[in-house]
């Protein structure tokens, strides 16, 4: 059954809900909800991608694989953008792979008709054009951060992202998935939340986040989290997560 205008704008994903009833109206054909269990693979860099997503309340990471096996995140997406950005320039492969992060729902398009709804200057493609820069601005500010900023500022501004992308103060996460998309081992992560917990910012059990103290966690984090954010709202008018 195909989605209503409302049930769509409900889902959440800001991108989409930037167009206009009308631009919107025109997509519910091609959209479809999904829902996405936490590692669910979305795609594998150097394969085919099959749909785009437009996250709703889950979160996205885009990773590399090293020779080792071991992953290391590159990008995030929630519910400010959409998966496969190089489809904008016509990619024909992912350029990385990209797994759920956070599970919770999406709103998802094939490729073809992705691709058939970006042909020229469509509402869509500005709209897509405007996120593929900010997303770049991310990417490129994680390089510098992951170079040069503590492991705890990193981890705060990692939680800020999530925090901003789910519904509510909950989330689940384990241990060894924050591992994987900070880069760090196991150990590290265990000791910082722990220290966090006992802080009284988080609360955290089993894979179970609880967000406390949201200001002491914008206080503990690096400014790349602020230096992203004002990117987001300069070009798309929304904040970044």
């Amino acid at each position: 059954m195909m989605l209503t205008l409302a049930e769509a704008r409900k889902c959440g994903n800001r991108l989409l809900n930037k167009l206009t009833d009308e631009h919107y109206q025109a997509l519910l054909p091609r959209l479809e909800k999904s829902n996405l269990k936490s590692k669910d693979v979305i795609y594998e860099r150097n394969k085919a991608v099959s749909h785009v997503h437009f996250p709703c309340d889950s979160a996205l990471s885009n990773l590399i694989y090293l020779e080792d096996g071991a992953a290391v995140e590159v990008g995030t997406v929630g519910n400010e953008g959409f998966s496969s950005v190089e489809l904008l320039v016509n990619a024909s492969l992912a350029i990385e792979s990209c797994v759920c992060q956070i599970a919770g729902r999406s709103l998802r398009m094939r490729t073809a008709d992705f691709q058939k709804e970006i042909t020229g200057q469509t509402p869509l493609r500005h709209l897509a054009e405007c996120y593929f820069q900010a997303y770049l601005s991310q990417v490129s500010q994680s390089v510098a951060c992951n170079r040069m900023h503590t492991i705890e500022a990193r981890f705060a501004r990692w939680l800020l992202v999530t925090h901003d992308r789910v519904r509510g103060e909950e989330f689940y996460l384990t241990q060894e998935f924050i591992a994987e998309m900070l880069g760090v081992h196991r150990p590290s992560v265990s000791l910082i939340a722990g220290a966090f917990q006992n802080a009284g910012i988080i609360q955290y059990r089993r894979g179970h986040m609880k967000i406390l103290d949201r200001a002491a966690l914008e206080e503990t984090s690096c400014e790349c989290y602020k230096v992203v954010t004002l990117q987001f709202k300069r070009l798309l008018g929304i904040p970044y997560g």
